[in-house]
């Protein structure tokens, strides 16, 4: 049986001594009804994830999916861990998925390889569920040593042997009390909590940065408004918003041993954050409070606690209030396909901002169904594309600026890779242009460089840049506005230094329609511009 928590904030008003007139009755229900979802709106509900996750044994580090489906976790010293007998208090990772109906399944040891001798964790998984995050350094699977490693789902639904993170100047930080990692959904963002071998036993907050090499940047650390001297910060946890922090820390302030506290960031540098909030009881509680994460709604936290639980420590799901919540984001999920086939593709995703097109993130699609999911924070605008060996990825927009305000959504888009050979027809969706004009904005530079990219790693390649129009309007004026759009495309890629012998321009106007020009959605799928690729 679950076991469940509640901490009710009231408000009490006195009682009236006397009959009222019968309007004063219905202003005392309407005053009764608001003080009701006052209060329901400050309950904190708390959830044991019950019997078939939690034991006796310490259940520790809870790891969510953000879709909110898979969970790992650390029991430690259970009989079927690795090494039970040998390694005092061995902790290895277990998982459990729920269901349809949100029921979690039986809790089960992951195993080889990633679950070996040492002391095992899962520190992050990734939003398409297909990378997780490891805790030590491992060459090939081999251990190495104290760091981060990364493994990879393979085709064969197994997880590939883990291998580091090369991450500069690690060894100078891998001193302390303890330490361990946690990445931004974006997989370009790590955070550490750990020390500096000359600065003794508290922990800090560190950040380093992936860089173009694959190798990540020497940590950083947060800056003195997160790292007390002479306190302890340690497991935090970056919301899918990229802004919310949520760490545990023994700081001036709190309610027992270590608490968990929220700040949000203030700007690009990571030294600069609100003032850290307490999130008070029943989260917080005298005894340790510690690995806090949640899934990418947001609406649901998961930790360990001590409190009320079936063991040494349960984990546990907590339903937060408005105030404890990050900003919402869009859970974007899809298949990548091969367009000429239509069969699933394994791919690597990269989604960048317009129109600086700066890298945003990163994720790989699964190796079997070609599945992907990514998380989007809000008030951006991105393209998103897949990349493929011997394809042309057709990128996508999504306009995400201004939609705060409509609170977590899911939404599915598929990518199509295109078959580099003569005869595919790739079509350009993020070339814009203002209405009734042929100049390029801004914006079209990102889709048109990968253009250029290809062009220049494929020297033998010829191309053909059209421009289609929907059939509103005459045929003179449509012929003549796509054929300058074709034209600008054209003019731009070749002063990026393709020859001009290797690209053609023409304007088809209304006379190649893709769709029917019956709908607004339909005219906007008839006006693009596309290549097609004449010679390999």
């Amino acid at each position: 049986m679950k076991k469940t928590l509640y901490c009710f904030i009231t408000l009490f008003c006195a009682q009236p001594l006397l009959a009222q007139p019968q309007y004063k009755d219905t202003l005392g229900e309407l005053k009764q009804q608001k003080e009701n979802v006052i209060k329901a709106e400050t309950i904190i509900k708390i959830e044991n994830l019950g019997t078939l996750i939690n034991t006796e044994l310490p259940e520790l580090r809870p790891t969510i999916s953000a879709d909110g489906n898979l969970l790992f976790f650390i029991c430690q010293n259970h009989p079927e861990n690795t090494k039970y007998q040998e390694v005092p208090n061995s902790q290895d990772i277990w998982f459990s998925e729920k269901d349809s109906s949100g029921k979690w399944s039986t809790a089960v040891h992951l195993g080889y390889p990633l679950n070996t001798y040492y002391y095992n964790a899962v520190f992050w998984i990734s939003p398409d569920n297909n990378r997780i995050l490891l805790r030590n350094a491992f060459v090939n699977g081999d251990y190495s040593g104290n760091g981060v490693s990364m493994s990879y789902l393979k085709e064969d639904g197994y997880w590939s042997k883990p291998d580091m993170l090369y991450i500069k100047n690690y060894p100078r930080y891998d001193r302390g009390r303890q330490n361990g990692a946690v990445m931004a959904n974006n997989a370009q963002t790590l955070l550490f909590y750990m020390t500096e071998e000359k600065e003794g036993l508290n922990n800090d907050l560190y950040v380093s940065f992936l860089l173009p090499d694959d190798t990540w940047t020497e940590p950083k650390s947060l800056g003195k408004k997160i790292n007390l001297k002479n306190y302890n910060e340690t497991t935090p946890y970056l919301a899918p918003d990229g802004v919310t922090l949520y760490f545990s820390s023994n700081r001036p302030g709190g309610i027992g041993h270590n608490d968990i506290w929220m700040t949000k960031r203030l700007d690009e540098s990571w030294q600069k954050w609100s003032e850290p909030v307490n999130l008070g009881e029943p989260i917080n509680t005298p005894d340790m409070d510690c690995f806090f994460t949640m899934d990418a709604g947001g609406e649901y936290a998961y930790m360990s606690t001590e409190k009320d639980s079936y063991g040494e420590s349960d984990i546990v799901r907590i339903k937060l209030l408005e105030r404890e919540k990050p900003d919402p984001v869009m859970l974007v999920s899809g298949n990548v396909y091969n367009k000429k086939t239509n069969q699933p593709l394994s791919a690597s995703l990269l989604y960048e901002t317009l129109p600086d097109g700066n890298l945003a993130g990163n994720g790989s699609s699964n190796p079997t169904d070609g599945a992907f999911k990514i998380v989007l924070p809000y008030d951006k605008n991105y393209l998103i594309r897949a990349n493929a060996d011997h394809f042309f990825a057709q990128s996508e927009n999504l306009n995400l600026d201004s939609l705060r305000r409509l609170g977590y959504k899911e939404i599915h888009k598929d990518l199509y890779l295109v078959p580099i050979e003569v005869g595919a027809v790739v079509r350009l969706n993020n070339v814009y242009f203002d209405f009734d004009k042929w100049n390029l904005r801004s914006e079209s530079f990102v889709e048109l460089d990968r253009v250029v990219k290809m062009l220049a790693e494929n020297p033998a390649i010829e191309i053909e840049m059209s421009a289609h129009t929907d059939s509103r309007g005459s045929d003179e004026y449509n012929f003549r506005l796509s054929d300058n759009r074709a034209r600008s495309v054209m003019e731009y890629i070749i002063s990026k230094g393709i020859a001009a012998s290797r690209i053609r321009s023409q304007g088809y106007g209304e006379t190649k329609p893709v769709v029917p020009n019956d709908t607004d959605e339909n005219r906007q799928l008839n006006r693009r511009v596309e290549f097609t690729i004449l010679k390999n």
